[in-house]
């Protein structure tokens, strides 16, 4: 069973970087059902498609403030959990456990990586865009990290606003 719908064509679409204002604010909740929204799922996909080492893309991230996001970690080498290709409209984070900390990175904050707490273990719950069909989804280790990472930036958060100290960030050289 596939957590992807059919979606239209998509288009690659410029990354926004911090501090932009859009990356720091609240996003808004969407009607999945609504074109614009489908197209946008379509718009994440195709641009984190063609971003070596991306995993997830946010709406805020190509500069829309709504609550979407795409996510795949299919073929990483930390992927223990996989579901392929998801993306959620309106997600939240219904339970999660077993907090760790582990590196994060972000195409929004290219030149830095940082070290973050999050829970290994998580219950996603949003809305498929197309369909309208609610999805929860159960995963652990790093397809946890990326979900909660993704949900983060719907919230008006980057990483670095959960790194714990200076000690925690790291200058990244190459954005793998």
């Amino acid at each position: 069973m596939t957590l992807l719908p059919p979606l239209p064509h998509g288009r690659v679409r410029p990354v926004v970087r911090a501090p932009a204002a859009v990356l720091t604010r609240r996003a808004e909740d969407v009607d999945p059902r609504d074109p614009e929204v489908v197209q946008l799922a379509a718009d994440l996909l195709a641009t984190q498609r063609v971003s070596p080492g991306c995993v997830g893309l946010a709406a805020p991230q190509i500069g829309v403030g709504w609550r979407l996001f795409s996510l795949d970690v299919t073929g990483h080498p930390k992927t223990r959990s996989c579901h392929g290709p998801v993306v959620l409209a309106n997600p939240s984070v219904v339970a999660a456990s077993r907090k760790e900390r582990g590196r994060e990175g972000c195409m929004s904050v290219p030149e830095l990586t940082g070290d973050v707490r999050r829970a290994t273990q998580v219950l996603v719950a949003g809305v498929v865009p197309v369909t309208g069909a609610a999805l929860t989804v159960e995963t652990d280790a790093f397809e946890a990290r990326a979900f909660q990472h993704e949900i983060d930036h719907l919230d008006g958060l980057l990483f670095l606003d959960r790194v714990a100290g200076a000690h925690g960030l790291h200058a990244r050289s190459v954005y793998l």
